[in-house]
């Protein structure tokens, strides 16, 4: 595999596959058009259908931003992301626990080592607007306003100077400011937000757009597979086998990715909150991982102070219903669901996917190993899956000989071996996410806040006495290649 550290190397890398790249020079407007154009080519994920999985997509002409390309979908597709990290498929999860639990730590090089210096834009001078050196994207015309949606949010602990990166929805809402949703308890960067305002400090901040896949994904990491004070570029570089490089920012007590295309400096402002949508009056905020439009949101504000970036820079975006999305918040939710149940429950669950049909975040299905004797242990797994990923509505339970990748043979699971009288197990009153809009008082009066929700287990698995009447219709095993070598 050629050597991967940064965005551009990463999609020289994709042109040598065959179907996983395409460019074009025709002209593209960032309001509603790259979201239009990319939810038929290849968005996948919980978007509204005709979509499908495909290329990742570079436009090369991006109305009213000259010099500017804008990179979608790098990550839209599962066998990619696996290419570009040297890992198998099915084996994404399994990766990502390995290099977690052996993480190798940031490092800081000088800043005339960071690709992402080489222009400077400071929001003291005169002329300096964010919003007309930072392409932002407007997926749908009633998004609350230009979003960026692929910003790697790195900030420190007030308390104990311990940093974390996340990625976070930042929309562009004038010409040094930005709004920001990140909320304590959800995320580390809300947690250190809310230690500073308790101060009466802004928390400085860099967001950096535009990296290596390895850092996009290994950032995606959430508690409770990585405590507060956990950085998770650790796990990027232990994707790597290298540590990722950071360089100090200029105008801010914090550090940033040297080889991004952007990177943004400012602070999180104090008891300072915004509308999305204060600029643009829509209403709405972005399209989410669960396939749906939220409300705009009051948000904390980020006060920007400087903007740095690559010559002829690549803005990095992503739909936020895509597959781009959603694989990559399920890659590192499967990994946190398989390491709990390797320490409490050691090979009984083989693998572990978080599918695109629960957004990365409402769905976890695991493959279960029972030996005889050992039945109800996979309850127990299912229950572990809640403990490692609270945000977690339903856990799908299916024996080895079902592929967890493929929905339609989990549902075939489900339909043969399935009893709902026998096999479901409900857990009433749990808390969710309170992005799934079924779990509020409107959909169900009995529920006394958004994101609570019944949870469930549905076992499909066989019992261990029963194997034998469950064996799959088998066929021979040969090499197809003698009669269709082309295929």
């Amino acid at each position: 595999m050629s050597r991967i550290y940064d965005l551009r190397s990463a999609l020289e890398f994709l042109k040598g596959m065959p179907g996983e790249y395409a460019e074009t020079d025709v002209e593209i407007d960032p309001v509603g058009e790259i979201g239009g154009v990319y939810r038929y080519l290849g968005a996948n994920g919980t978007i509204l259908r005709p979509t499908r999985t495909g290329p990742a997509l570079l436009f090369n002409n991006v109305k009213g931003f000259p010099g500017v390309r804008c990179s979608i979908g790098l990550l839209g597709a599962r066998h990619r992301v696996a290419a570009m990290l040297g890992l198998p498929a099915d084996g994404l999860a399994r990766g990502f626990l390995r290099a977690a639990q052996n993480p190798i730590l940031p490092i800081t090089v000088p800043a005339d080592h960071a690709a992402c210096r080489e222009v400077v834009h400071r929001a003291d001078e005169d002329g300096f607007d964010l919003r007309n050196i930072i392409m932002g994207l407007r997926n749908a015309p009633t998004d609350a306003g230009p979003y960026i949606t692929m910003g790697i949010v790195r900030a420190s602990d007030p308390e104990t100077g311990a940093a974390d990166v996340t990625i976070h929805r930042i929309v562009m809402i004038g010409r040094d400011e930005c709004g920001i949703m990140a909320k304590p308890g959800m995320r580390h960067i809300g947690d250190f937000h809310k230690k500073a305002e308790e101060s009466g400090k802004p928390l400085p901040i860099t967001v950096s757009i535009g990296n290596d896949p390895a850092v996009s994904i290994g950032v995606c990491f959430a508690p409770p597979a990585t405590p507060i004070g956990c950085d998770e570029l650790g796990t990027a570089g232990g994707l790597r086998g290298r540590p990722i490089e950071l360089v100090p920012a200029l105008t801010v007590s914090e550090t940033a990715i040297a080889h991004s295309e952007y990177i943004i400096e400012g602070m999180m402002m104090p008891n300072v909150r915004v509308k999305e949508d204060r600029e643009t009056k829509t209403g709405r905020g972005m399209a989410e991982f669960g396939g749906y439009t939220g409300p705009a949101g009051e948000v904390p504000l980020i006060k920007v102070t400087a903007v740095t970036h690559r010559r002829d820079p690549i803005i990095q975006v992503c739909l936020g219903n895509s597959d781009e999305h959603v694989a990559m918040s399920g890659t590192a939710a499967a990994a946190g669901i398989l390491g709990l149940c390797e320490r409490a429950l050691p090979g009984r669950v083989t693998n572990c996917c978080c599918p695109s049909a629960g957004g990365g975040k409402f769905m976890a299905i695991l493959q279960i190993a029972k030996q005889a004797g050992e039945d109800g242990e996979q309850i127990n797994a299912g229950l572990l899956a809640f403990s490692a990923y609270r945000e977690l509505k339903h856990v799908i339970l299916v024996d080895e000989d079902v592929d967890i990748y493929d929905m339609s043979d989990v549902v075939w699971a489900m339909n043969t071996r399935f009893q709902a009288n026998l096999d479901l197990v409900k857990i009433e009153g749990a808390k969710g996410h309170p992005a799934e809009p079924s779990a509020s008082p409107q959909y169900d009066a009995s529920v006394y806040a958004r994101g609570i929700t019944c949870k469930a287990i549905f076992d499909c698995t066989v019992k261990t006495t029963l194997k034998e009447k469950f064996e799959r219709s088998r066929f021979m095993e040969l090499d197809y290649r003698k009669w269709f070598p082309d295929l």
